[in-house]
């Protein structure tokens, strides 16, 4: 028994697979320090078998034009990744802003396993978020998005990184738009409760009612907060979305 493969199908092979690798490490709900290395490269290797048989390439003609169209492909699949987590940046971004209007931003941790530097809210909706991703199944809608990138952008086209400059700056607008929208409802009663405690202050200053404020302000968040959560399923099925059209939108 005798298995040929051409150095063409080899070398699409590693290029699709350094794409995908070089995505599953930035994009979220993959880039979780919770998912193994091994599990990633098996996923991209894995990937990269399916796809390989749809996408066309010529063999290198040289070693150094191989290894350029490799570094290529690696920064697409980073800029596509980094789009990808741009978008989902909107949860993270939430709830920082009900940490800081809610006084628990004093309490800032770094947390290793999702990368986010917050405080309770803001780790508490990044991590809701990726358990969404893969419970709701939109890391499927994310891995179709970037399979479809190989029609829409080729092996061996370079990326246009004007369209990429354009999504980035779209996608950090939208992102705090999004963010807005989220922890909007709840930053409203915060700040009405700011504003009745500094009326209360004005009628009567001996209360010294701004030393109830911190106490107040947390009682609120913790208790609205959960409020939230019951909109962040169809809010992640919104951002999945978003970001599989910013790929596309793209590669175009």
């Amino acid at each position: 028994m005798t298995l040929s493969l051409s150095l063409a199908s080899l070398e699409a092979l590693m290029l699709v697979g350094v794409r995908i690798v070089a995505f599953l490490v930035v994009a979220p709900p993959f880039s979780h320090k919770g998912i193994p290395g091994t599990v990633k490269v098996m996923l991209a290797l894995g990937l990269a078998l399916a796809i390989m048989p749809r996408v066309t390439t010529e063999a290198s003609s040289s070693t150094g034009a191989y290894v350029l169209n490799l570094l290529g492909q690696a920064v697409i699949g980073l800029a596509l990744g980094y789009l990808v987590a741009l978008v989902f940046a909107a949860v993270q971004s939430a709830g920082a802003i009900i940490d800081l209007m809610g006084g628990f931003s004093l309490a800032q941790g770094f947390d290793p396993m999702t990368q986010v530097n917050g405080a309770q809210f803001a780790r508490l909706y990044q991590l809701t978020a990726v358990v969404l991703l893969f419970v709701s199944d939109g890391y499927q809608l994310v891995i179709g998005g970037l399979v479809r990138t190989f029609d829409a952008l080729p092996l061996g086209t370079p990326l246009n990184l004007a369209a990429v400059g354009e999504s980035a700056v779209q996608g950090v607008t939208g992102m705090f738009l999004a963010a807005l929208q989220i922890a909007g409802p709840l930053v409203v009663v915060l700040f009405l409760a700011d504003v009745g405690l500094g009326l209360l202050t004005r009628v009567a200053p001996a209360l010294n009612a701004f030393a109830l404020g911190f106490p107040l302000k947390i009682l609120l968040t913790v208790s609205l907060g959960s409020m939230t959560f019951l909109a962040m399923p169809r809010i992640v099925e919104a951002l999945t979305g978003t970001a599989v059209e910013t790929m596309l939108g793209v590669t175009r």
